[in-house]
């Protein structure tokens, strides 16, 4: 996996997720003690969503955080889309009595006109995608002026005391409930393997600042190997 780029990349990622899709969320709140609920809720408080507002959630596997939007927010407009057409047949079938609307689409090329949002948010997106500048820009792009971004992601394990521990979490707890629940250790091999690689919490919120977002700021969860990082499109 490690030596893919662009296209073969996304194609890789896709195919895994479409494998892992059914179990998904089961092995999200197994993998994070059930924590992964509270920062996708700490991640939507970010948006700071005004009334009736117009919100993206991309990357947005089986809707979790366009739900959570939806129901705290009943009058506003919520997309929620994601590259794997799997996990948006496993949203849909969820039909837990909010309206979302569907998409299948890739966060690095939106098929959305500019300025379009009020928001846009992701969970555990921008460590997927072959070119994160790029997906930054494509939500910039969709967002009005003042609009706010957030992104929720794992990001790699700072040099303390726990590194291990983490590590051994990462390396060989996730790899097994991957394998015993889902079926596919490979899947979850790729997990702690893509967020070693990726960018620290502090070099993230630096592409979001390259990206033209004002006010970018970040908080770190669960140790440090989880971030939630936003910002705002300037008002012109």
């Amino acid at each position: 996996m490690s030596h893919l780029t662009g296209t073969e990349r996304s194609q890789y990622v896709q195919r895994m997720f479409g494998r892992i899709a059914g179990r998904y969320d089961l092995l999200n709140r197994l993998m994070t003690v059930g924590q992964d609920v509270r920062w996708r809720k700490d991640a939507i408080a970010r948006l700071a969503l005004g009334p009736r507002a117009a919100v993206a959630d991309l990357g947005a596997g089986t809707g979790d955080i366009a739900f959570e939007i939806a129901r705290h927010h009943p009058d506003a407009f919520v997309i929620s889309s994601d590259f794997t057409p799997e996990m948006v047949q496993v949203g849909k079938a969820r039909r837990l009595g909010h309206t979302v609307h569907w998409l299948i689409a890739d966060a690095q090329n939106l098929p959305f006109k500019p300025e379009v949002f009020d928001a846009t948010i992701s969970g555990f997106l921008l460590r997927n995608v072959p070119d994160v500048d790029r997906a930054l820009a494509e939500q910039r792009r969709a967002l009005k002026p003042g609009g706010r971004i957030a992104s929720l992601d794992t990001t790699p394990p700072r040099d303390n005391w726990y590194r291990p521990l983490l590590e051994f979490h990462l390396h060989r707890v996730i790899p097994i409930l991957g394998r015993l629940v889902a079926g596919d250790a490979e899947a979850y091999t790729y997990l702690p393997s893509s967020t070693e690689k990726f960018l620290t919490a502090e070099r993230l919120a630096e592409r979001f600042t390259a990206a033209g977002f004002e006010g970018v700021g970040f908080v770190r969860r669960m140790f440090g190997t989880v971030g939630i990082h936003w910002g705002t499109k300037a008002r012109n």
